[in-house]
C-alpha cells in the first residue's frame, strides 16, 4: 500500500486523538449540561479553569444548582472561593436553604463562615431548627452544705451575624454551668432548688450568656435534679478530725514532757542516794578518828549503836504494821 492510500487513515488517527485530547482537556459535556440549564459558561472559561488547576465540576454543578434556585452567583465568585480552599458546594447549599427560609446571607458572609472552619449548611439549618444542648450534671453546694446536682437541656439558635469570630458550644455549656452553680450556691437550702428548680433556668437566662457567642440562647430547662454529698457534715467531721488529731498531739507532747520530768527526778534521786551512800561510807571512819582522838568515848559509841538498833526496829515495825494493812484491805474487799 502506497502512502497516499495511508494518508485518509493517518487523518482519521490524527482526528480521533485530537477529539480524544479536546475532550479529556476540554469538559464539553459539563459545558453543553450547563448550556442545557441556561447557564452562559464559556468554552475558554473551562479551559482557564483547568489552567488554574480548578476542577470543572466543583464549580459548574454548584452554578447550576445556585441558578436552577434562583440565587445570583458568578463564576468568579465560586472559582476564587474554591482556590481559597473552601467548600463551594456547600456554601450554595447553605444560600438556597436561607433563601427558602427567607433569611438574608449574601455569598460574601457565607464563604466567610465556610473560610473561618464553620458548617455553613448546618449554622443555617440551626437558625431555622433550633438545636438543643444537654449539659452533664451540675453540682453545686446550697448554703446548708447539701450538694445539689442539676442537669440542664439549651436550646440554642444560631447567630449568622456571630458565626465569624463567635464562641462555640464549649463556651456556652461552661457559662451555664457557672450560673447554675453560683444560683445554686446562693440559694438558703437544698430543698428550695428541688422544689423550684425553674427559679435555676429563670435567674440563668437572665444573665445574658450568649454574649459573644455564636448562638442565640432561647431557653435553659432544669431537666433532673438529684441530691449529692453531705458537704456540710463532711467538712464538720474533717474538722473534728483534725482537732482531735491537733489534741492528741498535745497530750502526747505533755506526757512527753512529763516522762522527761519524772526521768530527770529519778536521776536526781539516784544522784542525792549516792551522795547519801558516800556519807554513810565515811561515818565509820568519823566514828574511828573520834574515838583515836578522844572525842568520843566508848560509853557514847555504845548509846550511838543503841540508837541506831533503835532506829532500825521502829522502821521494822512500821513495814509490818504497813503490810498488815494492806492486808486486811485487801481481806474486807
Amino acid at each position: 500500500m502506497d502512502i497516499q492510500g495511508l494518508l485518509p487513515i493517518i487523518i482519521v488517527a490524527v482526528i480521533l486523538i485530537a477529539v480524544a485530547i479536546l475532550f479529556t482537556f476540554i469538559p464539553v459535556m459539563l459545558w453543553i449540561s450547563a448550556l442545557a440549564a441556561g447557564v452562559k459558561v464559556g468554552i475558554f472559561t473551562l479551559v482557564g479553569m483547568r489552567l488554574r488547576r480548578v476542577i470543572p465540576n466543583r464549580v459548574i454543578n454548584p452554578l447550576i444548582k445556585a441558578h436552577k434556585a434562583g440565587l445570583t452567583v458568578t463564576t468568579n465568585q465560586l472559582e476564587s472561593h474554591y482556590l481559597a480552599g473552601g467548600h463551594v458546594d456547600r456554601v450554595v447549599n447553605a444560600l438556597i436553604a436561607a433563601h427558602r427560609a427567607n433569611m438574608e446571607l449574601t455569598f460574601e458572609r457565607a464563604a466567610a463562615i465556610d473560610l473561618a472552619g464553620r458548617n455553613v449548611l448546618e449554622a443555617v439549618q440551626m437558625s431555622v431548627n433550633p438545636k438543643v444542648i444537654e449539659t452533664p450534671f451540675i453540682a453545686g453546694i446550697a448554703m446548708d452544705g447539701i450538694e445539689v446536682k442539676a442537669l440542664a437541656r439549651i436550646t440554642v439558635r444560631a447567630n449568622i451575624d456571630r458565626l465569624v469570630g463567635g464562641a462555640g458550644e464549649e463556651t456556652v455549656i461552661a457559662r451555664v454551668g457557672e450560673g447554675v452553680v453560683s444560683t445554686i450556691g446562693s440559694s438558703d437550702s437544698h430543698k428550695q432548688v428541688l422544689e423550684n428548680p425553674d427559679t435555676i433556668s429563670h435567674t440563668v437566662l437572665a444573665k445574658g450568656l450568649d454574649a459573644g457567642t455564636a448562638f442565640e440562647i432561647l431557653s435553659i430547662d432544669i431537666a433532673d435534679v438529684d441530691i449529692g454529698k453531705n458537704i456540710g457534715a463532711i467538712l464538720q467531721t474533717d474538722q473534728a478530725e483534725a482537732d482531735k488529731n491537733i489534741a492528741q498531739a498535745k497530750a502526747e507532747e505533755r506526757r512527753a514532757m512529763a516522762v522527761a520530768r519524772e526521768q530527770e527526778m529519778v536521776a536526781r534521786v539516784q544522784e542525792m542516794r549516792a551522795h547519801v551512800v558516800e556519807a554513810e561510807a565515811d561515818v565509820p571512819k568519823a566514828l574511828a578518828e573520834a574515838l583515836r582522838s578522844g572525842k568520843m568515848g566508848v560509853m557514847d559509841y555504845m548509846n550511838y549503836q543503841n540508837i541506831d538498833a533503835d532506829t532500825d526496829m521502829r522502821g521494822a515495825i512500821g513495814k509490818l504494821s504497813k503490810e498488815s494493812d494492806e492486808s486486811n484491805e485487801k481481806k474486807d474487799k
